[in-house]
């Protein structure tokens, strides 16, 4: 383990200006290192089988193997993602845990109809993507997440660690890379693409709410496209803690 991460992992918890400072710039794998050792067991990460979920998922398979792979499957994804997803907890071997909105989904569509994503994009989001994570999250002291700074205006302020109520731990080893970083770790080590990525998809969520970006959008811009909403609520679930 480098230097840096030693020297996070001794740091107190509670110190988060400490610890952000000493990981700031350091590559995402020693980050790892200090979330899986510090929190272990009681980590996992969430990943929607988007590019930077996945290389996380890679570097965990050489870091902590152990580490649940929580997927959040909401019904309404992309065939081609949930193909994308067998492919790649097959040729890594990743440990993965599927979770499945409470609601069935006939129940779902009689109570609120399959359009519900059109007429209220946040009830939708609650009830298929929001209340899964919750149920996830029990029990979890460090949640992993694939989010970086320059996928959009929102994002542009993460820190790496950030504590939410519930002394859960959000790390978010991803912050300081680009998507040409992610691009050029996925080529180094022979992680296949998503198969919508090369039609313009740059965020890929739920099929009847995303789109291909156009060119001079930003990455996040094809997700709820002309509804005002930019996220799915699972990164607003939590209250930062006091």
């Amino acid at each position: 383990m480098a230097d840096t991460a030693r020297s996070a992992t001794s740091t107190q918890p509670d110190d988060l200006e400490e610890v952000n400072g000493r990981l700031e710039g350091r590559p995402p794998e020693e980050i790892l290192i200090w979330a899986t050792e510090r929190f272990a067991p009681d980590v996992i990460l969430t990943c929607s089988f988007q590019h930077d979920g996945v290389v996380l998922a890679h570097m965990l398979t050489r870091i902590a193997p152990w580490v649940p792979i929580v997927f959040l499957d909401t019904g309404f994804h992309f065939p081609e993602t949930l193909a994308y997803k067998d492919e790649i907890v097959a040729r890594f071997g990743l440990k993965l845990r599927e979770m499945t909105p409470s609601m069935p989904r006939a129940e779902f569509a009689r109570t609120h109809g399959l359009d519900l994503y059109r007429r209220n994009p946040d009830l939708c989001c609650r009830i298929n993507k929001v209340e899964p994570l919750r149920a996830a999250l029990e029990g979890v002291r460090c949640w992993i997440n694939g989010r970086r700074r320059d996928q959009s205006a929102g994002r542009g302020s993460i820190a790496i660690v950030e504590r939410y109520e519930g002394a859960i731990h959000k790390v978010n080893p991803m912050v300081a890379w680009t998507a040409a970083d992610t691009y050029r770790y996925m080529q180094k080590h022979s992680i296949p693409e998503h198969p919508l990525f090369e039609k313009g998809y740059a965020s890929i969520g739920c099929a009847p709410c995303t789109r291909p970006i156009l060119a001079g959008e930003d990455e996040r811009a094809g997700r709820w496209s002309g509804t005002g909403k930019t996220e799915c609520g699972i990164h607003t679930l939590l209250k930062p803690a006091e």
